[in-house]
């Protein structure tokens, strides 16, 4: 049980580092971060697993072409923008009611839900994050959540039913339409940080269900 936790505490943390990749722009001393050996040894590592491998070499090779680019924070930082905060048509918009509703209204019945669980499960989104529940970043900051918490369980039928709990979640509140959201993203996002970035939550998430759906 012990080895599970441990394994849970490191799904915890690549939610969470998913998450701020896709909650606000890089600043320069975190995009510096990303050409040190330290994180290039974890994306390597991330790499080894054959399902993470193509969308992890694509953000490497983004990273490495970055250090050729003129004022490479703010032009990563336009990206950002260009890739998820203008039109529907422009962009692709970060938020499950675009893609799981019919008129693409932001705060439908997917934020609503998220609300609901944020608030049955005593999680907060931060003062400085005013996005709707359905922010992909909410999104994936509980599950993060949500996995950390089933660590506090001491009985193996309960962290069962945890995991049942984090792949229903996956299932219906994420892969229902992270996949959309990322072929979007690999429309508009030309250089190409951000599409690898989204390819990399969809087929980690993708990973994690089936992980989920094994006996531990």
């Amino acid at each position: 049980m012990q080895e599970v936790k441990a394994f849970n505490e490191q799904r915890a943390e690549i939610y969470w580092w998913l998450s701020s990749l896709l909650s606000q722009e890089l600043a320069q001393c975190e995009l510096d971060n990303y050409h040190t050996p330290e994180i290039r040894s974890f994306l390597t590592g991330l790499a080894q697993n054959p399902a993470l491998k193509q969308a992890v070499d694509e953000m490497i090779t983004a990273l490495n072409r970055l250090k050729d680019r003129n004022d490479a924070q703010l032009e990563l930082a336009a990206d950002f923008c260009q890739a998820f905060l203008a039109t529907d048509k422009s962009s692709a918009l970060p938020y499950a009611s675009v893609y799981l509703t019919e008129n693409k209204q932001l705060h439908g019945e997917p934020a609503q839900k998220m609300a609901a669980l944020l608030a049955e499960h005593n999680v907060s989104i931060g003062q400085n994050f005013n996005e709707p529940a359905d922010h992909i970043a909410i999104q994936l900051d509980f599950l993060g959540h949500l996995i950390i918490k089933s660590n506090e369980l001491e009985k193996e039928a309960h962290l069962e039913d945890a995991f049942v709990q984090q792949a229903e979640f996956l299932d219906h509140h994420v892969l229902s339409w992270v996949p959309q959201f990322s072929e979007k993203c690999r429309q508009v996002d030309e250089f190409g940080f951000y599409a690898a970035v989204c390819e990399l939550v969809v087929r980690f998430c993708e990973l994690d269900l089936q992980y989920l759906a094994k006996p531990q």
